[in-house]
């Protein structure tokens, strides 16, 4: 097979999105303004929530998320280690320590039962400092938001869920972003919807949205962004000191647009997930992405994990093979306990949260975007099955035949 340079990701931009930008710029209104009122109208409706604010990042979305369910200097936020650095960093901006709870190793999703685990390990003094918990929806598949909940509210602790993976997926047939007090979603080049950088927070609490939206602008009064069209005022007041995460019409242009390509680029991305699925299925060396069945997965990555066991390559040398065949896999992610903040920070080990290290020295996320052909497809496909051959290890049954020449067959 010809060899071809197949990219992580690349953004579905089509000619909607290029002339609603170009609409836009002739608008003479570039920053916040009447689009991005649009796009958070817009949005609000989709997932069913009350309000929609757009900011600049989902880091933004997080940190204001974090301000307005009240977390401070000293408490204890609970979030998973197998996360973006945004997800805890936003707890540190706060003052606040992140604590990690271990994973469930199919969904890769926090595992319920250790958070429960961990707040009951927790000292009086700890419990109390306690106030949230940050699920992540890793790769798009939705945490088990019921349980999660549950734990919650026993424990007196706010749900902010980080949905950057995640639009749109359901939960038991409920939009996430519908479901908690706040939900943050990221609209950045790689992830399932893009306003070229942006994010979004999801509420139905109205104290929440007016701090959010206050906050979001150097915590000036609202409607502050209009002050300058014919409608608006020049006079508005500080009522906190905010900051700058206000999504500027220009990329709410392209996040409008976007959004009405939302489950058309599902439905691709689901396509692109079957074909992968139905390749791999049996190719020995390779574990399949998880589906829980009370869940709609957004399909944002397609992670699969190899079998390290069965393969005389680790996990950074099989992607090196896949580069240098013009195949450009990842990782997503290194869990945070292994990066050297936190392990200087707080101490932490590798082997402090094993389910996560031991899945992430299998995982790589596949090439995976809308608008990837048949031929990109099975080129990834076919550059996964040589890598996988020539890797092969001299396996043997307990009675002591060879294996590896059934696993090359069933390749």
């Amino acid at each position: 097979m010809k060899k071809m340079f197949i990219p992580f990701s690349v953004p579905y931009i089509g000619k909607e999105e290029i002339d609603s930008v170009v609409d836009t710029l002739k608008s003479g209104w570039l920053t916040t303004g009447p689009k991005t009122k649009q796009f958070e109208a817009d949005f609000a409706s989709y997932v069913g929530c009350k309000h929609a604010i757009a900011v600049s990042s989902c880091t933004a979305a997080l940190h204001l998320a974090m301000d307005a369910v009240g977390v401070g200097k000293g408490d204890i936020v609970l979030t998973t280690p197998m996360t973006f650095a945004a997800t805890a960093e936003v707890i540190e901006y706060m003052g606040a320590t992140p604590v990690f709870v271990d994973i469930d190793p199919g969904t890769l999703n926090m595992s319920p039962e250790l958070l429960e685990e961990r707040l009951r390990s927790m000292t009086p003094e700890e419990r109390r400092r306690a106030k949230a918990v940050i699920p992540v929806h890793m790769a798009g598949h939705p945490c088990d938001m019921d349980a999660i909940t549950d734990i919650a509210g026993k424990y007196g602790l706010k749900v902010v869920e980080d949905a950057a993976h995640t639009l749109p997926a359901r939960y038991k047939g409920r939009m996430i972003g519908s479901i908690s007090p706040v939900t943050c979603f990221s609209f950045y080049p790689t992830k399932c919807i893009t306003s070229a950088e942006g994010g979004m927070l999801a509420t139905d609490d109205d104290g929440y949205a007016e701090r959010m939206r206050i906050m979001s602008l150097h915590g000036i009064s609202k409607g502050a962004w209009n002050r300058y069209s014919k409608e608006g005022s020049w006079y508005y007041e500080v009522l906190q000191p905010g900051f700058k995460y206000n999504l500027p019409d220009v990329l709410s242009a392209i996040g409008i647009s976007q959004l009405r390509r939302s489950e058309s680029l599902l439905e691709m991305r689901m396509r692109h997930a079957e074909v992968y699925s139905h390749a791999f299925r049996d190719m020995p060396g390779i574990e399949l992405p998880e589906l829980s069945p009370d869940v709609e997965h957004s399909w944002h990555l397609y992670i699969i994990k190899l079998n390290l066991e069965m393969l005389g390559i680790d996990r950074g040398g099989f992607i090196e093979e896949l580069r240098s065949r013009g195949v450009f896999a990842s990782v997503h992610f290194i869990p945070l306990h292994l990066h050297p903040y936190y392990r200087q920070k707080y101490g932490y080990k590798p082997s402090d949260f094993p389910r996560a290290e031991s899945q992430y020295k299998r995982m790589l996320s596949l090439p995976f975007y809308p608008k990837m052909t048949d031929e990109e497809l099975d080129y990834v496909i076919e550059t996964v099955r040589e890598t996988l051959e020539r890797n092969y290890v001299k396996q043997t049954t307990a009675a002591g035949g060879d294996l590896t020449a059934d696993c090359k067959l069933a390749v």
